[in-house]
């Protein structure tokens, strides 16, 4: 049963969310993809981290601008849905879902590689339930718990970071790689192309998936108005260390030569930098890094389960349900927890290529939507500063990030239009082919709901 009358705790504070946001990108990721995206971009990995900073930064300025104006959770499908279109809503928030509730699968599977790794002799599958029990059962329980844990996740694997790069000065000084600190060579050099880097960049934009999950959490934030500060320092501070880890692993590998494994390249990174024992430690960190992703992941895409169900788009009594005592979305976090056991057969590559479709279209709608909210319901569009903010800025988020969707993988552009084709389905059946509106929500409801 759905109870009215139970909200959403607010138990967040600025930099929760931000460690929740930073833990969903997981910044360890770089050296899972190494592998993949060095041979993408043909030995220029940080070139192609920067090139994706790039974009998300002007689609993050419009995350921030719409948060401000919809202060609830559903990110891109909230957005569209208010300011165009439910039914247009309801498509984006179907694509969003192919890579919200894929992510916390992608954690699973990674958790599962690295256990393999260091386990080899126990069967694969025995990790992934016992991770996605645990992961599962926290998030139940309690959201205030699910950031603190996330938090001290987050601090371990940035001081990990913090040790691969003091050991890549030392391996970088002593001959390894590039030989030498400082070089251009993970940046330009002569056998690179625009079409190569573009490619690169499409593929590790999947690792900023996170700062527009930060606005999943606007009902629990104990001050909406952190939010569009949580998303820009979540954007850099993860681009940052995406960019420095990238270029030494770059400088330290220039190709992909010496990996036995390319799909995920963290373990032997660690054993070629610090030998056996920092690689444990090195994947311990990694660990770390993939479980806080996993919590925040895991909460987020319940918590746009929720809101879709509130609005009654998704089944009410199941989706819309918050559980009286914990006060968290429980059947969509055990739903998500289901849908995470699939994590004990496919590989790393195919999900994150699925994933990208989805980030890519929720990011392009976001960025609509400040020009539809701004410039055609509000009119404003009458001054320089205006039109510099809300048609020109949003527009070249649209347009950089449909650069990134061209560039799509082709398995993931199939795979993401029979996802649409399918949610799209859906719809027609919910609206009787659209004679039926799909219920809208008042977003004064939140505030008129008990809370803790």
């Amino acid at each position: 049963m759905v109870l009215e009358n139970v909200s959403l705790k607010r138990s967040l504070g600025l930099w929760a969310i931000v460690g929740l946001g930073l833990g969903y990108m997981t910044p360890t990721i770089v050296f899972d993809t190494f592998g993949i995206v060095s041979q993408e971009t043909n030995g220029v990995v940080p070139l192609a981290y920067l090139t994706a900073l790039v974009v998300m930064l002007f689609t993050a300025i419009s995350y921030g601008k719409m948060v401000k104006v919809f202060p609830s959770a559903g990110s891109a499908y909230t957005y569209t849905k208010e300011t165009m279109s439910p039914h247009l809503g309801f498509l984006v928030g179907w694509a969003a879902l192919l890579d919200y509730i894929l992510l916390p699968m992608v954690n699973a599977l990674i958790i599962r590689i690295y256990m393999v790794s260091v386990f080899p002799n126990v069967p694969a599958w025995i990790w992934v339930v016992v991770y996605v029990a645990i992961v599962t059962a926290i998030n139940v329980w309690s959201m205030g718990k699910t950031s603190s844990l996330n938090s001290i996740l987050v601090v371990f694997e940035v001081v990990l970071i913090g040790a691969f790069i003091v050991l890549a000065f030392i391996k970088l000084s002593q001959g390894m790689g590039q030989g030498t600190i400082f070089t251009a060579e993970p940046l330009f050099h002569s056998n690179i192309h625009l079409g190569h880097i573009l490619t690169g960049a499409t593929v590790v934009c999947f690792s900023f998936i996170g700062f527009d999950a930060v606005t999943m959490y606007a009902e629990e934030a104990k001050d909406q108005k952190t939010l569009p500060r949580a998303i820009m320092l979540t954007v850099f501070i993860g681009g940052a260390i995406f960019f420095v880890c990238g270029y030494f692993a770059q400088a330290l590998f220039p190709d992909v030569s010496n990996f036995k494994v390319t799909d995920d390249t963290l373990p032997e990174i660690g054993l070629y930098v610090g030998g056996t024992l920092f690689k444990l430690i090195f994947l311990a960190g990694a660990f770390a890094a993939t479980v806080a992703s996993g919590l925040a992941s895991h909460a987020s895409v319940s918590r746009l389960l929720y809101v879709m169900g509130r609005n009654g788009v998704l089944p009410k009594k199941l989706f819309g349900y918050v559980h009286p005592k914990f006060r968290t979305p429980a059947f969509n976090v055990i739903l998500v927890g289901v849908v995470s056991l699939l994590a004990i057969a496919p590989s790393l590559e195919l999900i994150s290529s699925f994933i990208n479709f989805g980030a890519l279209i929720a990011f392009t709608f976001v960025n609509l939507s400040v020009i539809a909210h701004f410039v055609f319901r509000q009119k404003r569009y009458k001054t320089g500063k205006d039109i510099f903010a809300y048609i020109v800025m949003p527009l070249l988020g649209a347009g950089l990030t449909g650069i990134l969707w061209y560039n799509l993988q082709a398995d993931a552009l199939i795979g993401g239009i029979v996802w649409v084709v399918i949610g799209f389905i859906y719809l027609l059946f919910q609206t009787k082919f659209f004679k039926v509106k799909i219920t809208d929500f008042d977003f004064d409801e939140a505030e008129r709901t008990t809370t803790l």
